[in-house]
């Protein structure tokens, strides 16, 4: 996932590592990348035990904020994935720059046949990585039989779009990726409201009624993980594609050396707040919805990502203030790697409360939650750190 080169699975120190905050790197994507991952580690455990601790509003709005919608509608804490999906896309144009700098190229689609077709390779072996990776975390090495395994998944879902987004990528220019991204959510719109299915209907846009959920229940083999349908199904894993295209076409203005600094920042925010206009008012007909990552949800929360990348490149790479984002490029180094260790592979909580169970005791008792959680986060960021010192990064 690194915005520098597109290697397979590495964990070696000789690979080159995130720069540090002080070089000429994009550092505010690696920044998000790990501001995006600590909600999911650890952060809103943080914030669900202050809100209880304190009573105060804003961080019990802050700890509503960090739950899933249960269906129409969107929270934070619903832009957390296509939020990573969104940097995964702007990674790809710096992935490739060298290689086009060094045949004397201005875009990717101008690379030959041949020339391609090791990109592609690589594509694919990552997201088959990815899909098994995402696999594991469903409790693949728990085996228990064929019909309680569970196929889809984010990984999966981030290596198929991601794919999906890089082949367009790679085959047009930037007026015929926006004419993709385009084509897409329109044509997933007209699907979704237009193709009717067996016993509800066209349109229903319900757990059962809706047309991926249904796709769901007949192509996706194994388990679904909400009996009726799948959060990161098949069907609707193909506007998914839009949200990573969004970060390629991003990470190709960043990497324009024509508009400065500034002007990129006012840009993202000026499209930013559009998309999000036009995902609002797209909501009255095709309402925002992350389980069928509906058409306004892609358009919505791709606004949002742009905000969130403008605010962090002008603060970290514009104005320079770098030191306070560096907790966050610990985790955005081994996002993926974080990502595994805190579903399950590493029981981190053990950990904590084996070193910081004691000191969490001379606090009161509406506080030692509040402590327990800092200190899973304190053990994350310590093995995190670690890595990083040693120059060991997974890579996919």
């Amino acid at each position: 996932m690194s915005p520098q080169s597109s290697p397979p699975l590495v964990t070696e120190s000789t690979v080159n590592p995130p720069a540090p905050v002080s070089s000429g790197r994009l550092v505010s994507l690696d920044a998000l990348r790990g501001f995006d991952m600590f909600w999911i580690m650890s952060g809103e455990h943080i914030i669900h035990a202050l809100a209880r601790a304190t009573g105060w509003p804003a961080l019990v709005w802050m700890s509503s904020q960090l739950h899933h919608a249960e269906w129409n509608g969107c929270t934070f804490y619903d832009m957390i994935f296509p939020l990573f999906l969104f940097i995964a896309g702007v990674s790809m144009p710096f992935s490739l720059q060298g290689k086009l700098q060094r045949a004397g190229l201005t875009s990717a689609e101008q690379l030959s046949a041949r020339e391609k077709r090791p990109i592609y390779r690589a594509m694919l072996k990552r997201t088959l990585i990815l899909i098994v990776l995402g696999m594991v975390v469903n409790g693949l090495l728990e085996y228990k039989a064929y019909e309680q395994t569970r196929l889809a998944s984010v990984l999966g879902r981030i290596g198929l779009a991601w794919f999906g987004a890089g082949v367009i990528y790679l085959n047009t220019s930037t007026r015929g990726q926006i004419f993709w991204a385009v084509a897409i959510l329109l044509g997933y719109w007209a699907a979704m409201t237009l193709i009717p299915v067996p016993g509800f209907g066209a349109g229903v846009l319900t757990p059962e009624g809706a047309l991926s959920s249904f796709v769901d229940r007949m192509l996706l083999p194994g388990k679904l993980h909400r009996t009726v349908y799948d959060p990161e199904g098949l069907f609707s894993t193909i506007p998914a594609i839009t949200t990573a295209l969004l970060g390629m076409l991003t990470g190709t203005l960043l990497k324009d050396s024509r508009p400065t600094m500034t002007q990129k920042t006012l840009l993202m925010l000026g499209l930013g707040v559009i998309l999000i206009f036009t995902g609002s008012v797209w909501d009255q007909v095709f309402p925002i919805n992350k389980r069928l990552w509906t058409s306004s949800f892609a358009v919505f929360v791709g606004g949002w990502s742009l905000l969130f990348l403008a605010v962090f490149y002008y603060i970290i790479d514009v104005q320079k203030l770098q030191k306070w984002a560096f907790p966050f490029i610990l985790i955005g180094a081994n996002s993926i790697l974080i990502y595994l260790a805190s579903d399950g592979i590493i029981d981190f909580a053990h950990t904590a409360h084996f070193l910081f169970y004691g000191f969490s005791q001379f606090f009161s008792v509406n506080w030692q939650p509040v402590i327990q959680s800092l200190a899973v986060t304190v053990t994350q960021l310590l093995l995190l750190y670690i890595l990083y010192r040693n120059k060991l990064f997974l890579k996919i």
